[in-house]
Protein backbone atom coordinates (compact mmCIF):
# COMPACT_ATOMS: atom_id res chain seq x y z
CA UNK A 1 0.00 0.00 0.00
CA UNK A 2 2.69 2.39 0.92
CA UNK A 3 4.64 1.71 -2.65
CA UNK A 4 1.05 2.46 -4.41
CA UNK A 5 0.64 5.63 -2.37
CA UNK A 6 4.42 6.39 -3.59
CA UNK A 7 3.75 5.78 -7.03
CA UNK A 8 0.33 7.87 -6.85
CA UNK A 9 2.28 10.87 -5.65
CA UNK A 10 4.75 11.00 -8.71
CA UNK A 11 1.49 10.73 -11.27
CA UNK A 12 -0.35 13.45 -9.42
CA UNK A 13 2.39 15.76 -8.98
CA UNK A 14 3.54 14.61 -12.95
CA UNK A 15 0.17 16.30 -13.66
CA UNK A 16 0.27 19.66 -12.50
CA UNK A 17 4.30 19.95 -12.06
CA UNK A 18 4.70 21.79 -15.64
CA UNK A 19 2.19 24.19 -14.47
CA UNK A 20 3.21 27.44 -12.70
CA UNK A 21 3.82 26.85 -8.57
CA UNK A 22 0.44 29.17 -7.51
CA UNK A 23 -2.58 28.48 -5.53
CA UNK A 24 -5.76 28.67 -7.11
CA UNK A 25 -8.69 30.05 -5.58
CA UNK A 26 -11.68 28.56 -8.12
CA UNK A 27 -11.59 25.26 -10.45
CA UNK A 28 -12.04 26.10 -13.59
CA UNK A 29 -11.93 23.46 -15.99
CA UNK A 30 -11.80 19.79 -15.50
CA UNK A 31 -8.19 19.49 -15.97
CA UNK A 32 -7.91 21.57 -12.43
CA UNK A 33 -10.24 19.45 -10.75
CA UNK A 34 -8.48 16.49 -11.67
CA UNK A 35 -5.69 17.38 -10.72
CA UNK A 36 -6.65 19.04 -7.03
CA UNK A 37 -8.71 15.66 -6.49
CA UNK A 38 -5.27 14.07 -7.13
CA UNK A 39 -3.55 15.88 -4.28
CA UNK A 40 -6.89 15.02 -2.10
CA UNK A 41 -6.77 11.69 -2.55
CA UNK A 42 -2.30 11.94 -1.83
CA UNK A 43 -2.73 13.85 1.05
CA UNK A 44 -5.25 11.52 2.52
CA UNK A 45 -3.38 8.79 1.20
CA UNK A 46 -0.04 10.07 3.33
CA UNK A 47 -2.41 10.94 6.44
CA UNK A 48 -3.52 7.35 6.97
CA UNK A 49 -0.24 5.51 6.59
CA UNK A 50 1.37 7.94 8.36
CA UNK A 51 3.91 8.99 5.25
CA UNK A 52 3.02 12.60 5.93
CA UNK A 53 5.79 12.35 9.17
CA UNK A 54 8.56 10.92 6.89
CA UNK A 55 8.19 12.05 3.07
CA UNK A 56 9.17 15.63 1.66
CA UNK A 57 6.74 16.48 -0.61
CA UNK A 58 8.55 19.43 -2.28
CA UNK A 59 11.59 17.06 -2.37
CA UNK A 60 8.86 14.78 -4.39
CA UNK A 61 8.25 17.48 -6.78
CA UNK A 62 11.44 18.71 -6.92
CA UNK A 63 12.61 15.47 -8.14
CA UNK A 64 9.50 15.23 -11.10
CA UNK A 65 11.04 19.06 -11.81
CA UNK A 66 14.36 18.41 -12.30
CA UNK A 67 13.64 15.00 -14.50
CA UNK A 68 11.21 16.78 -16.94
CA UNK A 69 13.27 20.24 -17.03
CA UNK A 70 16.41 18.21 -17.37
CA UNK A 71 18.21 19.45 -14.43
CA UNK A 72 21.14 17.68 -13.39
CA UNK A 73 19.61 14.92 -10.89
CA UNK A 74 20.69 14.56 -7.38
CA UNK A 75 20.42 11.12 -7.59
CA UNK A 76 22.21 8.85 -10.18
CA UNK A 77 18.46 7.24 -12.02
CA UNK A 78 20.38 3.47 -12.66
CA UNK A 79 20.16 3.48 -8.53
CA UNK A 80 16.49 4.12 -7.46
CA UNK A 81 15.29 0.72 -7.70
CA UNK A 82 17.73 -0.65 -5.58
CA UNK A 83 17.77 2.05 -3.16
CA UNK A 84 14.25 1.90 -2.93
CA UNK A 85 14.20 -2.02 -2.19
CA UNK A 86 16.32 -1.65 0.49
CA UNK A 87 14.31 1.70 1.47
CA UNK A 88 10.91 0.57 1.60
CA UNK A 89 10.48 -2.61 4.26
CA UNK A 90 12.30 -0.17 6.65
CA UNK A 91 9.77 2.84 5.85
CA UNK A 92 7.19 0.31 6.57
CA UNK A 93 8.32 -1.11 9.50
CA UNK A 94 8.60 2.40 10.95
CA UNK A 95 5.46 3.17 10.14
CA UNK A 96 4.33 -0.32 11.78
CA UNK A 97 6.18 0.32 14.99
CA UNK A 98 4.81 4.43 15.60
CA UNK A 99 1.32 3.29 14.48
CA UNK A 100 2.11 0.57 17.46
CA UNK A 101 3.07 3.03 19.95
CA UNK A 102 0.20 5.91 19.14
CA UNK A 103 -2.72 3.08 19.58
CA UNK A 104 -0.93 1.64 22.84
CA UNK A 105 -0.31 5.22 24.44
CA UNK A 106 -4.33 5.78 23.29
CA UNK A 107 -5.50 2.74 24.71
CA UNK A 108 -4.04 3.34 28.14
CA UNK A 109 -5.17 6.54 28.52
CA UNK A 110 -8.82 5.77 26.93
CA UNK A 111 -9.18 2.60 29.55
CA UNK A 112 -9.25 5.42 32.09
CA UNK A 113 -12.31 7.39 30.45
CA UNK A 114 -15.80 7.47 32.42
CA UNK A 115 -17.88 4.65 31.05
CA UNK A 116 -15.10 2.51 29.60
CA UNK A 117 -14.62 -0.90 30.04
CA UNK A 118 -11.89 -3.61 28.83
CA UNK A 119 -12.17 -6.90 28.77
CA UNK A 120 -9.75 -10.08 29.13
CA UNK A 121 -9.17 -10.41 25.65
CA UNK A 122 -8.10 -5.45 25.82
CA UNK A 123 -11.24 -4.87 23.97
CA UNK A 124 -12.42 -1.73 25.23
CA UNK A 125 -15.93 -0.28 24.77
CA UNK A 126 -18.55 2.16 25.71
CA UNK A 127 -22.28 1.66 26.51
CA UNK A 128 -23.59 4.75 24.47
CA UNK A 129 -27.62 3.12 24.67
CA UNK A 130 -27.74 0.01 26.12
CA UNK A 131 -30.36 -2.64 24.63
CA UNK A 132 -32.68 -5.60 25.28
CA UNK A 133 -33.59 -9.87 25.51
CA UNK A 134 -30.64 -12.11 24.11
CA UNK A 135 -27.52 -11.11 23.05
CA UNK A 136 -26.02 -13.05 19.06
CA UNK A 137 -23.69 -15.64 19.11
CA UNK A 138 -20.53 -16.00 16.75
CA UNK A 139 -23.06 -18.32 14.21
CA UNK A 140 -26.01 -15.66 13.94
CA UNK A 141 -26.36 -13.32 11.18
CA UNK A 142 -26.19 -9.48 12.73
CA UNK A 143 -28.01 -6.29 11.16
CA UNK A 144 -25.90 -3.58 12.20
CA UNK A 145 -25.59 0.08 10.99
CA UNK A 146 -22.05 1.11 11.90
CA UNK A 147 -18.65 3.72 11.68
CA UNK A 148 -15.38 3.29 11.70
CA UNK A 149 -13.06 5.36 12.28
CA UNK A 150 -9.02 6.15 13.02
CA UNK A 151 -8.07 6.73 16.63
CA UNK A 152 -8.00 10.32 15.67
CA UNK A 153 -11.90 9.96 14.52
CA UNK A 154 -11.14 9.71 10.68
CA UNK A 155 -14.02 7.98 9.42
CA UNK A 156 -12.57 4.69 7.34
CA UNK A 157 -16.31 3.63 6.60
CA UNK A 158 -19.97 4.40 7.40
CA UNK A 159 -22.05 2.17 6.52
CA UNK A 160 -25.10 4.10 5.84
CA UNK A 161 -23.32 5.74 3.16
CA UNK A 162 -22.43 2.75 1.83
CA UNK A 163 -25.94 0.59 2.16
CA UNK A 164 -28.11 3.00 1.08
CA UNK A 165 -28.99 3.92 4.21
CA UNK A 166 -29.68 0.70 5.52
CA UNK A 167 -28.17 -1.70 8.40
CA UNK A 168 -26.08 -4.35 6.86
CA UNK A 169 -26.22 -8.09 7.53
CA UNK A 170 -23.13 -9.39 8.17
CA UNK A 171 -22.27 -13.67 10.15
CA UNK A 172 -20.39 -12.68 13.24
CA UNK A 173 -17.94 -15.28 12.27
CA UNK A 174 -17.00 -13.31 9.45
CA UNK A 175 -15.45 -10.22 11.11
CA UNK A 176 -12.40 -9.17 13.06
CA UNK A 177 -11.85 -10.73 16.71
CA UNK A 178 -12.64 -7.80 18.40
CA UNK A 179 -15.49 -6.58 16.72
CA UNK A 180 -17.40 -9.97 17.36
CA UNK A 181 -16.20 -9.90 20.77
CA UNK A 182 -17.91 -6.06 21.22
CA UNK A 183 -21.09 -6.97 19.02
CA UNK A 184 -21.57 -10.25 21.29
CA UNK A 185 -21.99 -7.84 24.25
CA UNK A 186 -25.09 -6.36 22.64
CA UNK A 187 -28.61 -6.79 22.81
CA UNK A 188 -30.54 -5.32 20.17
CA UNK A 189 -31.54 -1.68 19.93
CA UNK A 190 -28.37 -1.33 21.76
CA UNK A 191 -25.50 1.43 20.61
CA UNK A 192 -21.65 1.11 21.44
CA UNK A 193 -18.24 2.37 20.90
CA UNK A 194 -15.61 -0.57 20.62
CA UNK A 195 -11.71 0.45 20.96
CA UNK A 196 -10.67 -2.57 19.26
CA UNK A 197 -6.68 -3.10 19.31
CA UNK A 198 -4.69 -3.68 15.97
CA UNK A 199 -4.22 -7.52 17.21
CA UNK A 200 -7.90 -7.88 17.70
CA UNK A 201 -8.40 -5.85 14.11
CA UNK A 202 -6.83 -6.15 10.88
CA UNK A 203 -3.13 -5.87 12.48
CA UNK A 204 -0.56 -5.30 9.89
CA UNK A 205 -3.28 -4.82 7.48
CA UNK A 206 -5.82 -2.23 8.67
CA UNK A 207 -7.62 0.22 6.60
CA UNK A 208 -6.27 3.10 8.22
CA UNK A 209 -2.06 1.66 8.16
CA UNK A 210 -0.29 -1.30 10.02
CA UNK A 211 -0.81 -1.93 13.33
CA UNK A 212 -3.59 0.83 13.89
CA UNK A 213 -5.99 0.02 17.00
CA UNK A 214 -9.79 1.22 15.01
CA UNK A 215 -12.61 2.91 16.81
CA UNK A 216 -16.54 1.33 16.05
CA UNK A 217 -19.28 2.90 16.56
CA UNK A 218 -21.70 -0.04 16.15
CA UNK A 219 -25.71 0.01 16.85
CA UNK A 220 -27.41 -3.55 16.91
CA UNK A 221 -30.73 -3.58 15.22
CA UNK A 222 -31.37 -7.41 15.02
CA UNK A 223 -29.86 -10.57 14.69
CA UNK A 224 -30.97 -13.86 13.60
CA UNK A 225 -29.59 -17.55 13.10
CA UNK A 226 -27.27 -18.29 10.08
CA UNK A 227 -29.31 -18.96 6.77
CA UNK A 228 -29.64 -22.46 6.30
CA UNK A 229 -27.90 -24.48 3.16
CA UNK A 230 -29.27 -23.25 0.06
CA UNK A 231 -30.77 -20.21 1.40
CA UNK A 232 -29.22 -16.89 -0.10
CA UNK A 233 -26.04 -15.42 1.46
CA UNK A 234 -25.95 -12.55 3.67
CA UNK A 235 -24.06 -9.61 2.92
CA UNK A 236 -20.73 -10.24 4.63
CA UNK A 237 -18.39 -7.33 6.43
CA UNK A 238 -15.87 -5.78 3.61
CA UNK A 239 -11.84 -6.65 3.36
CA UNK A 240 -9.62 -3.71 4.34
CA UNK A 241 -8.78 -3.76 0.80
CA UNK A 242 -12.91 -3.14 -0.36
CA UNK A 243 -13.31 -0.78 2.59
CA UNK A 244 -10.20 1.08 0.91
CA UNK A 245 -11.33 1.37 -2.85
CA UNK A 246 -14.88 2.18 -0.61
CA UNK A 247 -13.96 5.08 0.35
CA UNK A 248 -11.86 6.34 -2.13
CA UNK A 249 -15.30 6.36 -4.43
CA UNK A 250 -16.85 8.16 -1.65
CA UNK A 251 -14.34 11.07 -1.71
CA UNK A 252 -13.71 11.25 -5.53
CA UNK A 253 -17.54 11.56 -5.59
CA UNK A 254 -17.76 14.08 -2.74
CA UNK A 255 -15.43 15.99 -4.57
CA UNK A 256 -16.55 16.07 -8.05
CA UNK A 257 -19.50 17.30 -6.23
CA UNK A 258 -17.89 20.70 -4.34
CA UNK A 259 -16.15 21.60 -7.45
CA UNK A 260 -18.74 21.69 -9.91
Amino acid sequence: MIKKTILLVASGLLLTACNKDQAVSKLKTDDEKAAYAIGLNIAQGFKQQGLDKDLNIDIVKQGILDKLQNKELLFPEDSIQSFMMVYMPKLEQKVAERNAEASKKFLDKNKSTSGVKTTASGLQYKVEKEGEGAKPSDSDIVSVNFVLKTIDGEVVQDSKKTNASKPVDIPLNQVVAGWREGVELMSKGAKYTLYVPANLAWGQKGPAGPNQAMIFDVELVDFKPAALEGSPAPQQQLSAEQIEQIKKQMEAAQKTETTK
